[in-house]
């Protein structure tokens, strides 16, 4: 039996494994889901020594642990495969808008609902389930290493220092993170590149202490208004970013790779009309969808905290309000020095009847990848495969944290695999994922590893 008769044989045990792992409310986020986190290192470390790896180890972290795993079964002369996922996912409760409980996984029309049913349980069953195929079969054609994080959600605060206290343990040819989604059930697309993030807290103080809206209103900027004023200028008319300096650093883009980036035009706009919804689209008009959603930098006003809002009515006017503010940054750019761009930028527009801080929260730096490596275009040839389309190479508009700790300290190539459709709602109530483009994952990355072991040929 070939790895891939052997998923088609176990496909339903597959999918109860998954339901199993989505049952587990292992949510980074909120110190009393601790314990659950845990229970899920613990079934992921037992599942992968059912499957048959020689190693497994849950190593703990300042926060919630790493599960590790290899099988080196392919021999001294194969190549090794680093896979990374996270286990780990957002809070969830069902008066946040959900038809079922988030923790207990529904299967409906093809399609299973809960929190953690997108991102990224999926793919970690997915890929567990790739390798037991493999293994049972006798026929990986590479050397399997699985690295399962539990903090992903939580910006992945504890991963700089995993990677580089255990970069011996890591060491590879190729590096697979699979964490992400499509922007189209049917034809799929490849990211070669993430955005970096910035993330900000401008808080504005103006008064001592809440005053009466009566006694001292027209005599004291409010700071919620101060903020208002303040942030309405972080943006042009054109909706590009109004600071400073800060597209000093930022390329081109080169004629031929707009022309690549078109090819997945249409299915973006299709996915922004149906999840996105908003009346017309926002932005700088020179660049289509895509290239403002994955290869421009953006500023965004996350939220904004101030005054009385509860129901009823106080006439107070506040003492200080507070915004939230992040950036997603392309490459060349660095996130420490949009910062400090910003921070003085809001020293400049400041008004004197107010006191700003700005505090920096996180940061996270982008990449691209070489769309032409041997790795990428292995993928290709995979994803074609079981696809039956060419994917499209894209742009990734989001974040993952640890891809460039990864790429800082291993030497490897990297490739960013995406199986669910970008549309199931992560983070979101009523997450899920279709069942098929699941299936069609395990098979995409059995595909994969076989073309690595070939040797990345260009048959």
């Amino acid at each position: 039996m070939n790895p891939h008769e052997y998923v088609q044989a176990n496909a339903e045990r597959f999918k109860a494994e998954l339901k199993e792992l989505l049952k587990i409310p292992s949510v980074s986020t909120q110190v009393e889901h601790q314990a659950d986190c845990e229970h899920a290192a613990d079934w992921i470390a037992n599942n992968m020594r059912r499957i048959g790896f020689q190693t497994v180890e849950i190593i703990k972290t300042a926060w919630h642990p790493v599960v590790f795993g290899e099988w080196m079964g392919a021999g001294k002369d194969a190549p090794t495969v680093l896979i990374y996922c996270h286990y780990d996912v957002q809070p969830a409760a069902v008066e946040d808008g959900w038809d079922t409980h988030p923790f207990e996984p529904i299967e409906r029309d093809g399609m299973i609902f809960a929190r953690g049913a997108l991102d990224s349980k999926s793919n970690v069953i997915s890929q567990l389930k790739s390798a037991e195929a493999l293994i049972a079969s006798g026929r990986s054609p590479v050397n399997l290493k699985l690295m399962f994080e539990g903090d992903e959600e939580s910006a992945s605060e504890n991963m700089t220092a995993f990677i580089q206290q255990y970069r011996h343990k890591l060491d590879c040819d190729v590096i697979a993170v699979c964490d992400g989604s499509m922007s189209d059930r049917e034809q799929p697309d490849l990211p070669y590149g993430l955005r970096g993030v910035v993330c900000m807290e401008l808080e504005v103080h103006g008064p001592k202490q809440d005053l009466h809206s009566g006694h001292y209103g027209g005599t004291v900027h409010n700071p919620i208004q101060a903020l208002a004023e303040i942030i309405s200028q972080l943006h042009q008319p054109d909706g590009s970013v109004a600071v400073p300096g800060f597209y000093d650093d930022v390329p081109a883009l080169e004629d031929e790779e707009r022309v690549e980036l078109a090819k997945a035009l249409p299915w973006i706009e299709q996915e922004w009309q149906a999840v996105a919804a908003a009346p017309q689209q926002w932005g700088e008009s020179e660049y289509n969808l895509h290239e403002r959603s994955g290869a421009r930098p953006t500023l965004e006003i996350n939220g904004i905290r101030g005054g009385f809002a509860a129901d009823g009515f106080k006439t107070v006017l506040p003492s200080k309000a507070l915004a939230k503010i992040s950036c997603r940054l392309v490459p060349n750019q660095t996130s420490v020095s949009i910062y400090e761009l910003i921070k003085k930028y809001i020293v400049q527009i400041t008004p004197p009847t107010v006191q700003t801080e700005l505090r920096l929260l996180e940061i996270g730096e982008p990449i691209v990848i070489d769309r032409k490596s041997k790795t990428i275009q292995a993928a290709v040839r995979a994803y074609t495969k079981v696809w039956g389309k060419r994917p499209y190479f894209v742009r990734a508009g989001g974040s993952i944290p640890v891809v460039i700790d990864l790429h800082r300290v291993i030497d490897a190539e990297i490739v960013l695999l995406s199986y669910g459709y970008k549309g199931g709602f992560a983070h979101g109530p009523n997450e899920h994922v279709y069942l098929d483009m699941w299936y069609k994952g395990i098979s995409t990355t059995i595909h994969l590893f076989e073309e690595i072991g070939k040797g990345y040929s260009n048959e």
